[in-house]
C-alpha cells in the first residue's frame, strides 16, 4: 500500500456555533471606540441577547441614543437607530411611539445625558407611561466630554467640575423612576452579564415606561481620578459590594461612594400606558371618538 493511501487523514475542523448576538450587531464597525474596562459594550451585548430571546419583529424595533460615550450605541446595533441631540433621546422616541405605536421603541443612553439635561423628559416620560423602554448606562460622569459631575456622582467623588469632590446629593435613579410612575425598574452592573441582559428581556415585554439601570465603571476618567484601578478592578468591586434585593423599596437603594450596591427588580406593576388613558377619557367625553391604535392587544 502506498504511503498516500495510509496516511492520516486530518480530522474535520469543529463547526464554530453562530454567534446568536451577531444579528443584531453592525459588526463592520467592530472594534468599538469605547475605551477598554468600559462596560457599555456588555450592556450592547445583553440587549443584543434580549432581542434575540424576545423573538421581536426587527423591522418593528427602534433604537434611541443621545450624547456621549452611550450615545454612540444607536451606531453600533443593526436596527432602525436614531442618534439624538443631548438630552434628548426620550422626547426623540415619544415621536417615534406616537407616531408610529406598533414600533418597540428602545432607549439607550448615559447618566448625564438622560437624568441632567435630559431629566425633565425621564421624569414626565415616566409620569405619563409612555410605552419605551430606557436602559441607563450609569457611570457616575460624563465620560465623553471630560469627566464632569453628574446627577448620579457619588460625593465625595472627584470630578473635573468639583475637584475638591462631589457634595451635591446623587439621585438614586431607581427611586426617580418608580416614583414618577415606571412600570418596571431593575438595576444591576455590567458584572451581572446574566442578570442584565435577563432584565433587559423583561423590560422590552412590559407596556408602558420600562427602565433598566446598568452599573458601568468609567476607567479612563472617574476611575483614574479617584484611584479606584482599572476596569478588572471595578467588577471586582461589583462582585464584592452588590446585594441582590428584589422587590426592595426603591427609596432604600441609593448608591453611595465605594459603597454597597443593591440590584435586583425592584418595580413590577401594570397600569394604563399614556395611549391608553387618551383613548379611556376621549372615549367618554367625545362622541364617536374612534381610539387611537396602541399597538398591542388591549389588556383583559
Amino acid at each position: 500500500m502506498s504511503e498516500a493511501a495510509t496516511a492520516t487523514v486530518p480530522a474535520a475542523a469543529p463547526v464554530r456555533p453562530a454567534n446568536k448576538v451577531e444579528p443584531f450587531l453592525r459588526m463592520d464597525r467592530m472594534p468599538t471606540v469605547w475605551c477598554p474596562g468600559c462596560g457599555i459594550g456588555t450592556v450592547v451585548n445583553g440587549l443584543a441577547q434580549a432581542l434575540e430571546r424576545c423573538k421581536l419583529d426587527l423591522d418593528k424595533v427602534a433604537i434611541v441614543s443621545g450624547i456621549g460615550c452611550t450615545g454612540r450605541v444607536a451606531g453600533y446595533v443593526r436596527l432602525d437607530s436614531f442618534h439624538t441631540t443631548h438630552g434628548r433621546p426620550i422626547p426623540f422616541a415619544t415621536g417615534l411611539k406616537l407616531a408610529n405605536p406598533e414600533l418597540k421603541v428602545i432607549v439607550v443612553s448615559g447618566d448625564g445625558d438622560l437624568t441632567a439635561i435630559g431629566g425633565n423628559h425621564f421624569i414626565h416620560a415616566a409620569r405619563r407611561n409612555i410605552d419605551m423602554t430606557v436602559i441607563c448606562v450609569n457611570n457616575h460622569t460624563y465620560g465623553m466630554t471630560g469627566g464632569q459631575v453628574t446627577p448620579t456622582t457619588p460625593p465625595p467623588a472627584i470630578a473635573s467640575t468639583t475637584p475638591y469632590g462631589a457634595y451635591e446629593d446623587p439621585f438614586n435613579l431607581q427611586f426617580l423612576a418608580d416614583a414618577c410612575g415606571a412600570v418596571y425598574c431593575a438595576r444591576w452592573t455590567v458584572a451581572h452579564v446574566r442578570q442584565l441582559a435577563k432584565a433587559i428581556e423583561e423590560a422590552l415585554q412590559k407596556r408602558g415606561f420600562s427602565f433598566v439601570e446598568a452599573i458601568s465603571p468609567c476607567p479612563t476618567l472617574y476611575a483614574r481620578r479617584n484611584r479606584l484601578g482599572e476596569g478588572v478592578d471595578a467588577l471586582k468591586y461589583y462582585e464584592e459590594k452588590s446585594v441582590v434585593k428584589h422587590g426592595a423599596p426603591t427609596r432604600e437603594v441609593g448608591i453611595g461612594f465605594q459603597s454597597e450596591i443593591a440590584v435586583g427588580k425592584f418595580v413590577d406593576r401594570e397600569r394604563a400606558t399614556l395611549i391608553e388613558a387618551m383613548n379611556e377619557r376621549y372615549s367618554k367625553a367625545v362622541r364617536g371618538y374612534v381610539p387611537y391604535p396602541t399597538g398591542h392587544k388591549p389588556r383583559k
